[in-house]
C-alpha cells in the first residue's frame, strides 16, 4: 500500500519542511551550549582539584559530629575528665602524665564552661569548612586544635603505650590534622596530581610517604607482643560496656570468631596493613589497595565500638571513618579531570544526522 507521503514525494511535492524547525532548535541550542560551557569553565576554575571540595565538606561533617557529641550532658560533668582524659594517661611517661594532669585539674574547676568552649570551637571548625572563604582558616585552626587535643585529651593516642590500631591508635584527632594537611587548598600545577592528596607541595611522593608512615605504623604495632597475644583480639572486641544491644551483639560476634587466634589474626592484619602501605606506590594496585584500606578502617571502627558515639560518652567517632576519608583523598583522578571547559559527553557523543541529510 502506498502512503500519502510517498505519493506526494513521487509527485515532486515535499512531505514536510523541517529546515525552519531545525534552524530554531540550533538557535536555541547554541546559547544553551555557550552557557553550559561557561558554567563548566567557571566551576573548573573555582575547583582546580576535582573532589577536594567534597572531601573538605566531609571533614567538616565529622567536626560537626564531634561538636554534637561534645554537647552531650555527660561532657559537662567531671566524668568527662576523670573517665575520659585522665584514664588515657595510664602507662605513659611522667612528663606527659604531669602535663595532662595539670590540664585536667584546671578543667575540673569550671568543667561546664570549658566543655562548652571545646564544643563551640569544634562547631566553628565545622562551619568554617562549609564555606570556601573560610576553609583555609578552618583547616589551619583544625590542625592546631587537633594537635593540642591529641596531647592533652588523648595522651598521644597510645603511641607510647603500644596500643593496637584496633583500639584507636594513633588517636582519632591526629588524623584530623593529617587530613587537613592533605586537603589544604592549592591550585593545580602544569602536571596533573595523581590524587587530591598529591596536589599539595610535597607532591605525590610526599603524600605517599605520609601514607606509608601511617599504615607502616599500624603494621608495626599489630606485631608487638601485647597486640599479638592469643586473646588480644578477643579482648578488644569484648569492650562493650555502655553500648546499645545491636553494637554489643556485633562486637561479641567478632570476639567469638576471633577466639584464641589473636596471633594469627594480628599477623594477617599486619601483612594487610603492610600491603596497603606499599601498594599506594603502584598505579595498578592503588585502587584495590585503597578499597582494602577502607575495609580495614571499617573493621577498626567496629573494634572501637563505633567510637562510643551511641553510649552518650563518646567524644568522636574514633579512627575508622577518618581512615576511610583519608583513603578517599588518595583515590586516583581521571586523566582528563583537570581539563576545564570540556564537555566529555558531547565530545564522545555520536553525531546526529539532520533530517535534510537523511532525505
Amino acid at each position: 500500500m502506498t502512503s500519502v507521503a510517498d505519493t506526494q514525494g513521487s509527485r515532486g511535492t515535499p512531505a514536510a519542511a523541517p529546515a525552519p524547525l531545525t534552524g530554531r532548535l540550533t538557535a536555541v541550542r547554541s546559547p544553551w551550549t555557550s552557557v553550559r560551557s561557561a558554567v563548566r569553565s567557571a566551576l573548573a576554575a573555582a575547583e582546580p582539584i576535582p573532589g577536594r571540595r567534597g572531601l573538605q565538606v566531609c571533614l567538616g561533617l565529622l567536626w560537626l559530629l564531634d561538636a554534637s557529641l561534645q554537647y552531650q550532658p555527660f561532657m559537662f560533668g567531671p566524668g568527662f575528665v576523670t573517665k575520659g582524659i585522665e584514664s588515657a594517661t595510664a602507662g605513659n611517661p611522667a612528663a606527659l602524665v604531669s602535663s595532662v594532669t595539670w590540664a585536667s585539674q584546671v578543667m575540673l574547676r569550671h568543667i561546664a564552661v570549658y566543655n562548652a568552649m571545646f564544643a563551640s570551637i569544634q562547631l566553628l571548625l565545622a562551619i568554617g569548612l562549609f564555606f570556601r572563604r573560610t576553609v583555609k582558616l578552618a583547616l589551619a585552626a583544625s590542625i592546631i586544635w587537633a594537635l593540642s587535643v591529641w596531647w592533652f585529651g588523648e595522651s598521644l593516642g597510645g603511641i607510647l603505650t603500644a596500643t593496637s590500631p584496633l583500639a584507636g591508635l594513633p588517636g582519632a584527632v591526629v588524623l584530623y590534622a593529617l587530613i587537613a594537611i592533605v586537603l589544604w587548598p592549592a591550585r593545580s600545577g602544569p602536571h596533573q596530581p595523581a590524587s587530591v592528596a598529591a596536589a599539595r607541595s610535597p607532591g605525590n611522593t610526599g603524600a605517599n610517604l605520609l601514607w606509608l608512615a601511617l599504615w607502616g605504623c599500624f603494621a608495626h604495632y599489630l606485631l608487638l607482643p601485647a597486640n599479638r597475644a592469643p586473646d588480644a583480639i578477643t579482648h578488644v572486641f569484648s569492650a562493650t560496656d555502655g553500648q546499645p544491644r545491636w553494637v554489643a551483639a556485633t562486637m561479641t560476634l567478632f570476639a567469638q570468631a576471633a577466639g584464641h587466634r589473636g596471633t594469627q589474626i594480628s599477623v594477617v592484619l599486619a601483612v594487610a596493613c603492610a600491603v596497603v602501605a606499599l601498594g599506594v606506590f603502584s598505579r595498578r594496585a592503588r585502587r584495590p589497595v585503597l578499597v582494602i584500606a577502607a575495609g580495614l578502617g571499617l573493621l577498626f571502627w567496629i573494634a572501637e565500638g563505633f567510637g562510643g558515639i551511641f553510649t552518650g560518652q563518646g567524644t568522636d567517632p574514633n579512627t575508622g571513618p577518618l581512615l576511610i576519608l583519608l583513603a578517599a583523598s588518595y583515590w586516583p583522578m581521571n586523566k582528563t579531570a583537570l581539563i576545564p571547559g570540556i564537555n566529555h559527553k558531547v565530545c564522545f557523543r555520536r553525531p546526529r544526522r539532520s533530517p535534510a541529510s537523511i532525505s
